[in-house]
């Protein structure tokens, strides 16, 4: 890992935890981000409890991908760092994770529901609902809790990167989601629409009772973003 790689690293992961807040994506210091340079076995990660107007680069903590030790930093890292590390080590993809608290999201985790597919917003970025995880058992919440809070993420996509890559967030049931993507900032952007989808799914079913929109037209938005066919914003 060379200085520039790292110094480049530690500027995209704080500045896509600068992103939360700005975003309206957290309350307090709910909420953090990290990102993972895989050739050198670590990843950057917010400190636990730190306000995110006092954030600097040089507070991120530097966590080894294959143990999670700290290797760099003087602050704890964030309490969900064993989550983190669990889904880099099971998805290969991931270059960045992002969990919040945001607030239309976590109502679904709390009500334990998936965010459903109802219209094309959602299906530009997510191919089918956001799931929801199971509750962690008593075993799973006594010992490594937040180590298996990540072990449930990876089981419920039955552990496969491709489908990692299409559905690029969970919602952890009572908790609030987490989300990912090929860097950093793209686990953010990821983030702030599942918020979004989220946010319009709820009103939407306030209004009526909901069924899914045609399958052709969600594959439609999908392909055009995504995959070897994509064409939108190219």
């Amino acid at each position: 890992m060379t200085t520039h790689v790292l110094d480049a690293l530690r500027q995209e992961v704080l500045e896509a935890n600068l992103a939360i807040p700005r975003a309206g994506l957290a309350t307090l210091t709910w909420g953090n981000v990290s990102g993972v340079d895989r050739e050198a076995g670590v990843f950057l990660i917010k400190p636990s409890g730190v306000p995110y107007e006092e954030l600097k680069a040089d507070d991120l903590v530097t966590v080894r991908l294959s143990d999670g030790a700290v290797v760099d930093g003087e602050l704890r890292p964030s309490t969900d760092t064993e989550t983190h590390r669990c889904l880099y080590l099971a998805f290969p993809s991931i270059g960045g994770v992002t969990h919040t608290h945001s607030t239309h999201a976590v109502a679904f985790a709390q009500a334990r529901r998936d965010i459903p597919v109802l219209g094309t917003t959602h299906a530009d970025t997510f191919n089918g609902p956001v799931p929801c995880t199971p509750d962690l058992t008593p075993e799973q919440c006594a010992k490594d809790y937040e180590y298996n809070t990540g072990r449930i993420i990876v089981d419920l996509l039955d552990g496969d990167d491709d489908r990692a890559i299409e559905v690029p967030g969970v919602l952890v049931a009572n908790h609030g989601p987490f989300t990912w993507g090929a860097s950093a900032r793209k686990s953010v952007e990821h983030a702030i629409i599942c918020e979004a989808v989220a946010d319009m799914a709820i009103h939407t079913m306030a209004l009526a009772a909901t069924a899914p929109p045609p399958r052709h037209l969600l594959d439609r938005h999908y392909t055009r973003k995504h995959g070897p066919g994509a064409y939108y914003g190219n």
